[in-house]
This record gives structure tokens, sequence and C-alpha cells, in this order.
């Protein structure tokens, strides 16, 4: 239990992160389409879960200008001065929102990005989605320039398909730089990287996978499986289909595997699905799960304290099979 998973380099780059970051999209403040799906969450609040993952073992933050339109980022910024932490100490990601621009957005809005962050740099900078009023060539050059002029550190993309992501990396790499990684959906009720592409993909180019909603948004926990009740306070989330009755009759023989071995390491069926993204494919896949409240990212903390065998990581991978 006190063998705590080893950092890992994010792609070819030298950034060597934690098996599991924070996602912070829940930072929103409720500003925003995108914030409103999340209930309000104070500073108080938002220092407290930064500084748990932080002092457990957590050495990046994932964040995006999508989130509460930069509310997102200058709340980790503002957690992360309080805490006296200096600009470097922490790695930090954000992404840029393509949907209706161009291309030389990526330039012209990157010093409202380092705005928000208040002093600490962008060590990922991720195209958020492959949609835009832009090609991708041009995109590839906008990112190529943004690393040269030393206003980012490295290049990434997010839902990329693996044609998409493999352009991308050939784009970049005309500019000596490599595209690091691809932040898509995957957990253990979404496997579709495994079968479309995108993982074989990103193993092929040296490119990390940064699994987003690693824990189906808390249906892996087993919580919404023990009682029905709690999906009366799940917000927006309550439309996603595996939230729905019949989803959850699905998933049941999966979290009883997940909450059997869990039983054996001491820990909680959402640990045991945190450890399993993470370790079932080498060192290619990390994750970034979510934390509203101070116990939920606690218990994200556990999964990097013990090492899933061989059989129990095929035991789990055949109980979530049908999400292939």
């Amino acid at each position: 239990m006190n063998d705590m998973l080893p950092l890992r380099k994010l792609g070819q780059s030298a950034l060597s992160v934690s098996a599991i970051g924070l996602g912070t999209w829940q930072f929103s403040k409720k500003n925003g389409f995108a914030g409103k799906y999340w209930d309000f969450i104070s500073d108080e609040e938002i220092l407290k879960i930064v500084q748990t993952s932080l002092e457990g073992g957590i050495n990046w933050l994932d964040t995006a200008e999508l989130y509460g339109k930069g509310e997102s980022e200058k709340a980790i910024a503002r957690a992360l001065k309080t805490l006296g932490k200096k600009p470097g100490d922490v790695i930090i990601a954000t992404k840029w929102w393509p949907i209706f621009r161009f291309a030389s957005n990526l330039e012209n809005s990157i010093g409202e990005r380092l705005k928000a962050l208040d002093g600490y740099p962008i060590d990922l900078y991720q195209i958020h989605m492959p949609y835009s009023f832009s090609n991708l060539s041009d995109e590839m050059r906008a990112m190529g320039r943004l690393v040269k002029q030393g206003k980012i550190r490295y290049a990434g993309v997010s839902n990329y398909s693996a044609k998409q992501m493999e352009r991308a990396y050939i784009e970049l790499s005309q500019y000596g730089i490599k595209l690091i990684s691809n932040q898509v959906h995957y957990n253990l009720m979404n496997r579709k990287i495994e079968t479309n592409g995108i993982l074989s993909k990103a193993k092929e180019l040296g490119i990390s996978i940064i699994a987003y909603s690693p824990l189906a948004q808390g249906v892996l926990t087993g919580k919404f499986h023990d009682n029905p009740e709690l999906l009366k306070n799940v917000g927006m989330r309550k439309n996603r289909s595996f939230f729905k009755s019949g989803s959850l009759l699905k998933s049941k023989p999966l979290i009883e595997v997940l909450r059997s071995l869990g039983q054996k390491y001491s820990v909680t069926p959402g640990q045991v699905a945190l450890n399993w993204l993470v370790t079932f494919s080498g060192d290619t896949v990390v994750a970034i799960p979510g934390a509203s409240k101070l116990s939920q990212a606690q218990d994200n903390l556990g999964c990097l304290h013990f090492r899933l065998n061989t059989d129990e990581l095929r035991q789990i991978d055949t109980a979530s099979i049908i999400y292939k």
C-alpha cells in the first residue's frame, strides 16, 4: 500500500508528471455555459482541494479557457499563490477553445490565458477540439510559434481522432516540435480509444493519452449503485447516458469486480478503476479526475498507493470488455 506509482514522462517531453493530475472544470464558478455544469465552489474549498492534491503526490493541474471563461485558471492561480507555490513548482496544462475561431486567435489570445494564470507558466497548451474556422496545419503552425516564442512549453490536443492526432504530430514535427498529448474521454465504461486506433497510434508516436472523466463522473465509484437517491443531486449530469437506470444495471457486474478488488487492497472501487486506467497501458495513459469536495480529492489520491497485478488487470479488462 505504500508503493506509490512513480512519475512518468508526458509524451516526448521533459515534463515528469504524476499518474493522475487534478481536473478543474468544476472550478468554473458557474460562469459561462460550461461553468453551469457544476455547483459553485468557494475559493476556500478550492484551496483545500488543491493543497490536499499537491501534498498527496499530484504535481499537475489541468484547466481550460472554456472552464468558466477563465475562472478556473484564475482560481488555480489564487490557490497556488496562497500556498506559496512559485512559477514552475506545479505543472499547469490549459486549453484553447477553437469553436468559431481562426488559428490566428491562438496567438492573439495567449496573453489572456497568461494573465488569468497570473504569472504561472503554461507547461502544456492544448487545442480543446478539432473544429474551428481554420485548418489543422494553420493551428499547428501557430502552436509551433507559441512554443518557439516561449509563451508555452509544449503543445497538445484534445478530442482528436487517431488520424487527426497523427496529422497534428506530423505538422508540428516540421517545426522541430513534438506533439506530446491527446486528451480524450476514457474510462472503464468508455474504452473506444482501444478499438478506434487512438491508443495504438499514441503508443506508436510516443504521445501520452490524458484521460478525462476517468470515473465516468462518479459512476465508477459505485455510490450511485449503492444509493440511487444520490441521482437527484447530480444536476446536469443526469442527462448523461451512464446515469440512466439501464446503464447502472449494465455496469453493476463491473462495479462488483472493482469492489471485490478494493476489499483486497483496502481501497474503494473508484480507486481501483483509476489505478487500472493508468497502469493497464503501461505509462501511456494518465488521468485527470476532478474533485468538487475535499473528500473526493482525498479519494483520488488513494489510487496512487497500490499496484494491481497482471491477473487483476485482466480481470477488470474482462469485466469491462462490453465497453470497448
